[in-house]
């Protein structure tokens, strides 16, 4: 079967149909001076992103995450293999109305205002001036970006911060069913992450189904339903985090209030001990170093089994397959 025919086959019937579906895709460049070498970009990719869910997409720089979700978007076209946006294949125009997209590096038209660019934007999806001027404002809160700023300085003159809210205003501009971020969290600071972080919160509360890309695993474990870590074109694990990290390990994380710093180092690894507050990881048996604590006047706040980070478990993944990573 050849790919074009391929792309154009129904998606597979279930009781819940994904958002996201695809089977086999692969996408395959031609470089060199001559373009007489090809490079895989995709190798078999197959996955699904149910209704309603976030979903992160992980993998080392080149691993081919932008270029699964421009294949995705339609952007780009698949060398084989076939998918399905929406209920519908790859590259279908009707679903371009349905979804939002936020690239990695946006180019924005710098001259005019962030509110004058949210009301182009809004006119290519033929979205009428009277729900302009309700919607607008609505995203500039959701955002956090100033109103006032937005209506009269260029965007030349923002931020970055500045440009990655504008970028997800215009994202959410038509009030997408589905949102394809790409590194949303890119360059900013640890106040823009949080406020990225819980605009995709609230779209999920709002039931809208989220994909991105993103090298920020501690922001990924926190918001995402299920992840997707890609390495050298090829899935090499999907699922939830219970399911790829598991419920717990045989660690503990402990955290109290008083005793002996001292005496804690021998019980506590990766010990933080500030104005009699210390919290870290147990050592050894928990009955034996409850005993210890009674002895040393210290008070157990917090016991919980530990599992592995995330970052552990993407770093142990890729080792596995011999992928070259730093710390």
């Amino acid at each position: 079967m050849n790919a074009t025919t391929d792309l154009q086959t129904e998606p597979l019937p279930t009781e819940i149909q994904p958002i996201i579906q695809t089977f086999n895709l692969k996408k395959a460049y031609r470089t060199g001076f001559w373009m007489n070498r090809k490079v895989s970009s995709l190798k078999q990719c197959s996955l699904q992103v149910m209704p309603g869910e976030t979903f992160g997409l992980l993998g080392p720089n080149g691993a081919g995450k932008t270029t699964l979700l421009k294949t995705l978007l339609g952007i780009a076209k698949p060398t084989s293999g076939r998918g399905f946006v929406l209920g519908k294949p790859l590259g279908d125009r009707k679903v371009k109305q349905k979804i939002g997209y936020l690239p990695e590096n946006p180019y924005f038209y710098d001259h005019l205002t962030g509110w004058e660019f949210l009301e182009f934007i809004a006119g290519l999806f033929q979205i009428p001036a009277k729900v302009q001027r309700r919607r607008i404002p609505e995203l500039l809160d959701l955002v956090k970006l100033d109103r006032s700023a937005a209506k009269k300085k260029q965007m030349r003159k923002y931020s970055k911060g500045m440009l990655q809210r504008v970028g997800m205003a215009q994202a959410l501009i038509n009030d997408p069913e589905l949102v394809f971020l790409d590194e949303p969290m890119s360059g900013l600071d640890p106040l823009g992450r949080y406020q990225i972080r819980e605009i995709i919160l609230s779209l999920k509360q709002q039931g809208k189904t989220v994909f991105f890309n993103s090298h920020v695993l501690s922001d990924v474990e926190i918001i995402c339903d299920r992840i997707a870590i890609l390495a050298q074109g090829e899935l090499i694990c999907e699922g939830t985090m219970e399911q790829l990290l598991g419920r717990t390990s045989e660690q503990y994380q402990v955290k109290g209030q008083g005793g002996s710093q001292q005496i804690l180092q021998d019980w506590v690894a990766d010990l933080d001990y500030q104005a009699g507050q210390w919290h870290g990881r147990l050592k050894g048996q928990p009955d034996d170093f409850l005993r210890s604590l009674s002895a040393m006047d210290a008070k157990l706040l917090n016991m919980d089994l530990a599992r592995p980070s995330l970052e552990d478990f993407f770093i142990q993944q890729l080792r596995q397959r011999d992928i070259q990573v730093s710390r």
